[in-house]
């Protein structure tokens, strides 16, 4: 009897998923550079960060009362400061911005006023002293310049910011003490979107408010704890060219990061020595790409990550039968 073979073939499928809906993909770490000391390129309670147009890095080295400029790769380049409050010299450095034109602005918290350099540290101008009048502060920890060259600081224990133009004219300022939407409890850092949008971390409410411009209060989210979208001491902030807005959870020691409405997003990070872990993060800065740089303060570093790469995710269903007769 002749045997005949009848192939029964069902169809391979092959089906290329996109990513589910929901949160997303934190980036990825690529690198570090730093650990404690004196020497260039170490830190001691590193705070503030902050990037120029050519992706220069500048780090205000709060301990050792300087800044440090590198490369995008942690290469040492350069570093300013020293003790004291002679113009250039520094007492707590707190944090640090860069405007377009690559002019450096620094806080100084024990100081009581901002500095503006060049971008390899020749002093410009400074403005501030101890106080609650326009134009003083009283431990001021955070500051950003806008694309028009406005300066914001976190005027941490007047509970307020207060806006500048570039020379050091005091233009407005806005916030009290208090719980109250618009209000503020030692706000620690500031930050503006490309829409001219501020974000301050309010570091005692837990919360990020987001305000206009001349301060009328647009949005705020959050409140204490440690799961997803909460905060504990959250002492950073920073927005990407999208507008999605990073927080510092400082005392959770993570970064969350939230779109310009307050919907969260993702998280990452824990407390610890690691690769992509931290020590009480704070300042943040992110260049056009999407590379974030962490001032990782109490691990003496600063650490770089790199947005994440979402795998395809594939299926396939389907089988071969081969039947006898």
């Amino acid at each position: 009897m002749q045997k005949s073979v009848c192939l029964v073939l069902t169809l391979l499928v092959v089906v290329f998923l996109a990513p589910e809906a929901g949160a997303e993909d934190p980036p990825d770490f690529a690198f570090e550079w730093g650990s404690f000391g004196t020497l260039n390129g170490q830190f001691y309670n590193p705070s503030g960060v902050a990037l120029d147009t050519n992706g220069n890095v500048y780090v205000a080295d709060f301990g050792n009362n300087r800044i440090q400029k590198f490369s995008s790769d942690g290469t040492y380049l350069t570093q300013w400061g020293g003790t004291g409050s002679l113009d250039g010299q520094m007492n707590g450095p707190f944090d640090v911005a860069v405007d377009g034109a690559g002019y450096v602005y620094l806080i100084e918290a024990n100081n009581r006023r901002l500095q503006k350099f060049t971008s390899s540290g020749g002093f410009v101008t400074k403005w501030g002293s101890s106080g609650v009048g326009d134009g003083q502060f009283t431990a001021p920890t955070g500051i950003a310049v806008d694309a028009s060259g406005f300066v914001y600081v976190a005027d941490a224990l007047n509970d307020r910011i207060q806006k500048f133009t570039s020379d050091g004219t005091f233009v407005t300022k806005w916030g009290t003490y208090g719980p109250g939407a618009g209000q503020f409890d030692q706000p620690a850092d500031v930050a503006v979107d490309a829409s001219g949008n501020v974000f301050v971390a309010d570091k005692n409410r837990n919360r990020v408010q987001k305000f206009d411009g001349s301060g009328n209060l647009l949005d705020y989210w959050g409140t204490f704890g440690g799961t997803p979208g909460l905060f504990r001491d959250p002492q950073g902030v920073a927005c990407n060219q999208d507008g999605n807005v990073y927080a510092a959870d400082t005392d959770n020691h993570r970064i969350q990061k939230f779109d310009g409405t307050g919907t969260f997003l993702s998280t990452w990070g824990s407390s610890g020595t690691g690769a992509g872990q931290f020590d009480s993060p704070m300042g943040m800065a992110i260049d056009a790409t999407g590379n974030i740089y962490v001032a990782d303060k109490g691990n003496h570093r600063i650490q770089k990550f790199v947005p994440a790469v979402t795998p395809v995710r594939a299926t396939t269903w389907g089988r071969i039968r081969v039947m006898y007769r």
